[in-house]
């Protein structure tokens, strides 16, 4: 749950992909691609040297022509990746007995 967290780091890793950590260590690799259709102020990230540009601004991501995420919608991505990453352990079985 996100709790008011700033972005503290962001680090380009390829393509369209940010490492971002927030502030309670909360951090993924975030992949942006979907967002490069989403309208006019997000066409310029199709550059790739544009999108390296990235920089940490009011505790998220964005970019020098004002393009951003908000920060709490970067928050959901990042926990969501680190469940998948990080998934729950399997419940363990009783083995069955052989006699």
């Amino acid at each position: 749950m996100w709790n008011l967290n700033d972005v503290q780091q962001i680090e380009y890793k390829s393509g369209y992909s940010f490492l971002i950590v927030f502030d309670d260590r909360t951090s993924a690799v975030v992949d942006f691609s979907e967002y490069l259709q989403r309208g006019p102020i997000f066409a310029p990230l199709k550059n790739p040297d544009f999108f390296r540009q990235a920089r940490i601004e009011g505790g998220t991501i964005a970019w020098p022509n004002g393009a951003d995420i908000a920060p709490e919608t970067l928050y959901e991505k990042c926990e969501q990746m680190s469940s998948c990453d990080n998934p729950a352990p399997a419940q363990s079985r009783p083995s069955p007995r052989l006699d």
